[in-house]
């Protein structure tokens, strides 16, 4: 039996307080080799980025992975656009959903399997107003109150 071990190497928390997530799915990502040795140090930042579809593809936007200082002749562009992989019918099923007035597709963990291949957890979101922003603000300030006055007491 195959253990399923995951070394998260990039998590973004500010996707989940701007966006409502609906679905999400774990999908692959092209990457170059200097790339991946900058993952697996963990210089990667998901902040402010999203997939888009062209054409029949859909491709992951703003995702700053830092070069690899030692790198000497296979340098590539941080902020380059990447390809994410997925099956054919989670293609399509994705893109129509993305189609839908006021949703979007957001990066929201970048993970090394126990296989040591690269995945990308992608949700479909929708984005939050003020008034659920504050909300979620207040239920969280509320658990961390009640997690506090239990803390002493089990």
């Amino acid at each position: 039996m195959i253990s399923d071990v995951r070394l998260l190497v990039a998590n973004n928390k500010k996707a989940r307080f701007d966006y409502e997530i609906v679905d999400t799915l774990e999908v692959g990502i092209s990457l170059e080799g200097c790339e991946v040795k900058s993952v697996r140090a963990g210089k990667v930042s998901l902040k402010e980025s999203y997939a888009k579809p062209v054409g029949s593809e859909l491709w992951l936007v703003n995702c700053h992975i830092a070069e690899y200082t030692m790198a000497t002749f296979d340098k590539v562009d941080p902020l380059r656009q990447r390809k994410l992989l997925l099956h054919r019918r989670e293609l399509s099923r994705w893109m129509g959903k993305c189609q839908i007035k006021g949703f979007t597709i957001v990066p929201l963990r970048m993970y090394i399997t126990n296989g040591q291949r690269v995945k990308l957890e992608i949700g479909l979101a929708k984005s939050k107003k003020t008034h659920d922003k504050r909300a979620t603000v207040k239920e969280r300030d509320a658990d961390r109150e009640i997690s506090r006055g239990l803390g002493g007491r089990y």
